[in-house]
């Protein structure tokens, strides 16, 4: 099998984070989103242990994820704390998406595989459905505020005791034009070689 390495080059590089506030009101198409998970669920895995859980919200569940959130942070916030924009935030910006999915990590039974190697291969799910994402014209990003890492959370996105909640995808179409520059350093700056 055959592959143009530069097309896999120009998606990489075309990717960008686009947030909800720049989202229209199209939904997305329900094949589109099982493409994304279809794509994250081939993602490297250390021992095949598949470890992330995926929730996907879209109409209704969009509102009722906002007022879950917003609920568990009232919850657990301190009265000195309590940010009544932040509330109004966690609760209003799922309904600004097409979709939302919560990403969660799930260790296999054992836990023979370190918690990070699981938490890694997370990671590299959610990258895969930045690229299909991307591929496809659709605004997303990866979020990690909010509820994100409390475990009285894992219940609601059905994780176990010993998963881990490690943030929200949100997507849609963007209402702005794509991105056409971003930056990075130079990679020689970043990479030792050892001959």
């Amino acid at each position: 099998m055959e592959f143009n390495p530069e097309i896999i080059n120009q998606l990489i590089r075309h990717r960008r984070s686009i947030y909800p506030a720049n989202y229209t009101e199209k939904v997305i198409e329900t094949n589109i989103i099982q493409q994304l998970l279809e794509n994250a669920n081939w993602a490297p895995t250390h021992g095949i242990t598949q470890p992330w859980r995926f929730t996907v919200f879209t109409g209704e569940g969009l509102t009722k994820l906002g007022e879950f959130q917003s609920s568990l942070y009232r919850k657990l916030t301190p009265n000195d704390k309590f940010d009544e924009n932040k509330f109004n935030k966690l609760r209003l910006k799922p309904t600004q998406c097409s979709h939302v999915i919560s990403i969660g990590m799930a260790r296999e039974a054992s836990h023979k595989i370190p918690e990070i190697e699981e938490i890694e291969a997370v990671s590299c799910a959610v990258q895969n459905m930045y690229l299909t994402a991307a591929a496809y014209g659709i605004g997303c990003y990866w979020g990690s505020g909010g509820i994100t890492y409390k475990p009285e959370a894992n219940a609601f996105f059905q994780l176990p005791e010993h998963g881990k909640l490690l943030g929200f995808f949100f997507l849609g179409y963007p209402s702005i034009a794509w991105p056409k520059s971003s930056h990075r350093g130079p990679i020689e700056a970043l990479t030792n070689w050892v001959d």
